[in-house]
């Protein structure tokens, strides 16, 4: 497993099945989670798990080749709707380890980001080729604010 790796791609959406809009920068709070995104702020009561969602690139690429899809016919990241795009780093398969994105954001995953059946509605396969090893992603909760960019260094905390 990589000590570290890079943040490749920030996305948000306004509300349940908006638009994607990417981002070269963002703040990321324990309040809102990625700022402007509809899932990231905690609702009364709740415990925050599924503030941010995070994607390996590796994995991706992965599903995509158990799809059938070559290079260029890739679809593109935003597809699978998760706030944050790391590369260069495997995360531990089980909840509670925390990454560091930048210098002072702070995530501590809690669940496995299951697929869903809006996987299906983009592409046919989707959804049984994001099932296996956490390919679907990861869901956290933020415990320390931070402002990161693409390009920003992801480290495994504990």
């Amino acid at each position: 497993m990589a000590a570290s790796g890079i943040l490749g791609g920030i996305a948000r959406r306004g509300r349940s099945r908006g638009a994607i809009q990417t981002l070269d920068a963002a703040l990321v709070t324990t309040g809102f989670g990625v700022e402007g995104d509809f899932r990231g702020k905690i609702r009364p009561g709740g415990k925050g798990r599924r503030q941010v969602s995070l994607l390996e690139s590796e994995s991706w690429a992965h599903a995509m080749a158990d799809l059938g899809l070559a290079d260029e016919n890739f679809l593109p990241w935003t597809s699978r709707r998760a706030n944050l795009l790391t590369q260069g780093i495997r995360f531990p398969r089980e909840a509670g380890f925390i990454i560091a994105i930048g210098d002072s954001l702070r995530i501590q995953i809690a669940v496995e980001c299951d697929p869903c059946s809006r996987m299906e509605e983009i592409h046919s396969g989707l959804f049984c080729a994001l099932k296996p090893d956490w390919r679907g992603g990861f869901l956290g909760k933020v415990i320390s604010d931070g402002a990161i960019a693409v390009g920003d260094t992801i480290r495994i905390e504990k």
